[in-house]
């Protein structure tokens, strides 16, 4: 029965995550909060270990959430579920699409879709940024505005996007160094 849920629960990330891995992030933390496979730490970790490892985010994460829930026989369960819809749905349109690429309503609906998937990029952003930049937790045990704050995460933000912006290396470079950086204040 668990491998049933597992499948469909991706199933429906991969049918409706229009817009690429970034675009799974609202489904894996609804995941989150509707079956507690992972916690939100576990899914701001998977994030942080799929944008430093091939693949992409839904698949990377698909596969970690099967294994965790189920073992080895439950990550290709869901990383079947995720992949599933697109390869079905990418067959149709590859039948169709050069046939109707150029119609009206078919790019009206792409103009339309853009903006969404950035919303839908932008919301899960949001989540994932606070948790990392802060400790809403702690906040709410003292209420002081202090606690509120992960103060090294938002300097450490801070930095990346700042070195990211200016030197344009490649985001590798910059993972490894936040890696390290977070192993030296850890420990």
């Amino acid at each position: 029965m668990i491998y049933i849920k597992i499948f469909f629960a991706f199933f429906k990330i991969g049918l409706f995550a229009i817009g690429g891995g970034l675009a799974t992030l609202p489904f894996l933390q609804e995941i989150v909060d509707k079956y507690g496979w992972i916690t939100s730490q576990d899914l701001l970790d998977m994030i942080a270990i799929s944008e430093s490892t091939p693949g992409p985010i839904g698949i990377n994460t698909a596969t970690f959430v099967g294994y965790k829930t189920a073992g080895l026989f439950g990550g290709i369960i869901a990383t079947l579920g995720i992949v599933t819809p697109s390869i079905i749905i990418i067959i149709i349109i590859a039948h169709y699409f050069m046939k109707f690429s150029e119609h009206p309503i078919v790019r009206s609906a792409f103009y339309g879709l853009r903006p969404a998937v950035v919303g839908l990029i932008g919301a899960a952003g949001f989540e994932v940024a606070k948790i990392a930049l802060f400790h809403i937790d702690q906040y709410v045990e003292t209420r002081n505005i202090l606690t509120l704050l992960n103060i090294k995460g938002i300097l450490l933000f801070a930095i990346v996007f700042y070195l990211l912006r200016k030197y344009k290396k490649h985001p590798i470079l910059y993972l490894v160094g936040a890696a390290i950086i977070g192993i030296l204040f850890k420990y």
